[in-house]
């Protein structure tokens, strides 16, 4: 059953029970890439650093967000920080603070799975385990590129949402739209986690309401996945960073980071639930 908060309040009450049992550690850095952009996924985050050297990312290309978090950097964040009041902004600002707050909250998510000993399942597949066919009406919440192959491939019709109208027409294979009431007739969908950034998530799960599979992915999905399986995701797919020094060398070069990461997947199936994270965290502090 859906909770009556939102995505954000719920995610962020989740980590403050995590934080009343486990003390966190404090941010240490807030790592951000280069102002220009740069070809494929390699520039589009920012990742915030804690002091046990867990990193949270999120997507910085949203309007003027970069430039804001470039120019206002440290009074946006002062170092030593404490790790959930800045997360909190992730509920409470907008803008460069609320990019900030969720990467924090990101942050925190892997130092509770760090310390509970969780580590999600890799994943190979980049189009959310949805298993395209020749018939299926696919969904597509914000244009995905290289994803088009796989999908268009397989037969499918796909729809692809968007927000910039430039985008908007007939493709090769496939068609673009502004308006999100087409989802309904989609039985899978495929959607960015820039949706829980930018406040759409509870209306475009709304048009989604007949899919079948609705997979979530992207670099910033490294929340703590519950309030989403409870509003009907059904993967959550995300970059689970392997070598934190070269992941942020590379970031703030704009340099691709794939090298240093690898993709995961989760569902509500392979998933203990935070509350059993935090009950392992508190075992594991004892031995």
């Amino acid at each position: 059953m859906q909770s009556a908060m939102n995505f954000a309040s719920e995610y962020l009450a989740q980590l403050a029970a995590f934080s009343a049992q486990c003390p966190l550690p404090r941010v240490r850095a807030l790592h951000l890439p280069p102002l220009q952009p740069v070809q494929g996924h390699a520039g589009e985050f920012c990742a915030i650093e804690l002091t046990d050297g867990s990193l949270g990312l999120s997507y910085v290309r949203l309007g003027d967000t970069l430039a804001q978090l470039r120019e206002g950097a440290d009074s946006l964040l002062p170092a030593g920080a404490d790790a959930l009041e800045v997360a909190q902004r992730f509920v409470n600002d907008k803008g460069p603070g609320r990019v900030i707050g969720f990467a924090t909250a990101n942050a925190i998510s892997r130092c509770l799975y760090d310390r509970a000993g969780f580590r999600p399942n890799d994943s190979s597949d980049s189009i959310g385990q949805m298993n395209p066919q020749k018939g299926d009406s696919i969904g597509m919440i914000g244009l995905f590129r290289p994803l088009l192959g796989r999908v268009l491939k397989s037969g499918a019709r796909l729809t692809v949402v968007e927000l910039k109208a430039d985008l908007v027409g007939q493709h090769d294979g496939y068609r673009v739209t502004l308006d999100a009431k087409e989802l309904s007739a989609c039985s899978k969908v495929i959607s960015t986690s820039t949706l829980l950034l930018n406040d759409t998530l509870d209306d475009m799960l709304a048009q989604c309401r007949h899919a079948r599979w609705f997979a979530m992915v992207g670099p910033s999905a490294g929340c703590l996945p519950d309030a989403l399986f409870a509003r009907g995701v059904t993967l959550l797919g995300g970059n689970w960073i392997r070598d934190g020094q070269g992941f942020v060398a590379a970031l703030t070069s704009g340099a691709p980071h794939s090298e240093f990461t690898s993709k995961y997947a989760l569902t509500a199936q392979g998933y203990p639930g935070w509350r059993e994270l935090i009950q392992r965290a508190l075992g594991s502090k004892g031995t």
